[in-house]
């Protein structure tokens, strides 16, 4: 009898080099002319744009998809949760007015097909070519009994750069500027622990499509109005938020200055069927929906007053629905949802 081998304990490294050489073309999709190297080797190069910046600060960010994950298992659609894991860190480091380089990506399973593995690989991809970014590597785990059969995680890593004197922080907010909202793609990376317990796992399934959306990337319209030379768009953005875990309450209060309040009128614009759904079916407070989801509001931008009417127009040029959604006002670092 044949001694026990790597692959008999479930690790199939022959099946593991293959697939990577077999998305090498899939991946290639994203580069640029700044990638040196792409996936293979013990690292990756990317040639920093030295040319392009005189003060550039480096910006990173890691985060994952969260337990929407199990929705795409149950349904046996793998091909945009790839792009959630995009979204979730260049959105973020978009925020403090970063364009993002390059992405890493991070999958964990025990035994997923080479199907799978594929669709997860396709979203990130595309996810990356929507954020105007590279995936330059990555890894691919395979372990054995840490995850169920068909179950496994993915996450991701961002670098990107942002010129020192156009850092986006927060601290030029003021009292009377206003809050645009910007529209949504459905629930997008968030909540969804809340939202598997509100569905029956056949209603879960039944609604698939709608609760796999993947999240709105908004790096280039956002970099396009940054970007802005002529008034009023080139009016200060003082603050961006990426509406995510904590939503409303967590994510805008975190980059006010102490001596101010931001309120948001939740009248303002139409709340998507999809979160009027949830919290009939769960009997979920107000607070608690504007402090779990987007609400139909994925990022939100402070401006200028007199800024806002040209940035949401310029934002429908490109795509991108938005609208005037609350202000700036005196108060502690507080956000109030009235």
């Amino acid at each position: 009898m044949k001694g026990l081998t790597y692959k008999k304990s479930g690790v199939d490294i022959a099946g593991a080099s293959a697939f990577k050489q077999g998305i090498k073309g899939l991946v290639s999709k994203s580069y640029g002319p700044l990638v040196l190297k792409g996936i293979g080797g013990f690292g990756s190069f990317f040639r920093f744009p030295k040319g392009e910046y005189r003060d550039p600060v480096l910006v990173s960010s890691s985060d994952g998809v969260g337990t929407k994950l199990k929705i795409a298992v149950l349904a046996d659609r793998h091909d945009t949760v790839g792009i959630d894991a995009v979204a979730m860190n260049v959105n973020d480091i978009l925020c403090t007015g970063a364009k993002t380089l390059f992405f890493l990506d991070y999958i964990a399973h025990s035994n997923l097909s080479r199907r799978v593995l594929t669709d997860i690989v396709k979203g990130i991809s595309q996810g990356c070519i929507q954020a105007g970014c590279s995936l330059i590597g990555g890894e691919t785990a395979q372990m054995p009994g840490m995850y169920k059969d068909n179950d496994y995680d993915v996450a991701g890593f961002c670098v990107g750069v942002v010129e020192r004197k156009n850092i986006i922080d927060g601290s030029g907010i003021r009292r009377g500027d206003v809050v645009v909202g910007l529209e949504s793609n459905g629930i997008h990376s968030n909540g969804y622990s809340l939202v598997r317990r509100v569905f029956s796992q056949k209603e879960l399934k039944k609604m698939s499509a709608e609760l796999l959306k993947p999240t709105r990337i908004y790096v280039k319209p956002v970099l396009n109005l940054l970007s802005a030379k002529r008034y009023p768009l080139n009016a200060k953005i003082s603050g961006i938020s990426h509406i995510t875990g904590g939503a409303f309450y967590d994510k805008i209060a975190r980059i006010l200055p102490r001596n101010v309040n931001v309120r948001i009128y939740k009248g303002s614009w139409p709340v998507p069927r999809i979160f009027r759904l949830i919290q009939q079916r769960g009997n979920i407070e107000d607070r608690e929906m504007y402090h779990t989801f987007n609400m139909g509001m994925g990022m939100v931008l402070i401006v200028e007053p007199n800024a806002a009417g040209a940035i949401i127009s310029k934002l429908a040029r490109l795509k991108v629905k938005s609208r005037i959604i609350g202000e700036v006002i005196k108060g502690k670092k507080e956000v109030e949802v009235i």
